[in-house]
């Protein structure tokens, strides 16, 4: 039967694993195919996208990822210190800052700006403005997230295969 540990560590990798799917199947063509639109088709699209993502099933897996990342990189600490413990520590952080906060920081103010942007009102260059202060900040900002969240994914991967009594380099040189 399977432990506590084990149920939140496969939780962990499922849900850091949805995150980096997510972004890495939009960075290869939800943005491709949204950059060749129209400064109005591209801006009331990314609006529409921005107010669907808000649901429950991507907050399971986007918050999920953030809590249980931690909670099982603690419940692998344990002395000595298992390598597995440092990979898990290692995607925690890289999950933390590069893919939920650049989100949260980032690409959530990006969309906030965006929202309250209203395109029937707009002006030709002020839509084609907004589409600039918009889009390159923004694919940007979601590199880095992709890159984190695909990151992350392979830590938790090869903290999953790693032998929890594996001890740490540093503790092996004792």
């Amino acid at each position: 039967m399977p432990t506590l540990q084990t149920i939140t560590l496969a939780s962990a990798a499922t849900t850091t694993a949805l995150m980096g799917g997510l972004f890495y199947a939009y960075s290869c063509s939800v943005n491709p195919g949204l950059g060749r639109l129209s400064d109005v088709a591209y801006l009331s699209a990314m609006q529409s996208i921005n107010r669907a993502i808000l649901n429950p099933v991507f907050f399971i897996g986007f918050m999920g990822a953030a809590i249980l990342l931690p909670l099982s990189t603690w419940s692998h600490y344990h002395q000595p210190v298992s390598g597995r413990f440092w990979l898990l520590l290692g995607a925690t952080f890289v999950y933390l800052i590069g893919t939920f906060g650049v989100t949260i920081l980032g690409n959530v103010p990006l969309n906030d700006a965006l929202d309250a942007f209203s395109i029937q009102t707009a002006s030709a260059e002020e839509i084609t403005a907004q589409r600039a202060r918009f889009e390159a900040p923004w694919n940007r900002l979601h590199a880095i997230r992709t890159v984190a969240a695909v990151l992350a994914v392979i830590l938790v991967i090869i903290a999953c295969l790693t032998d929890r009594e594996t001890t740490s380099a540093a503790t092996d040189l004792n």
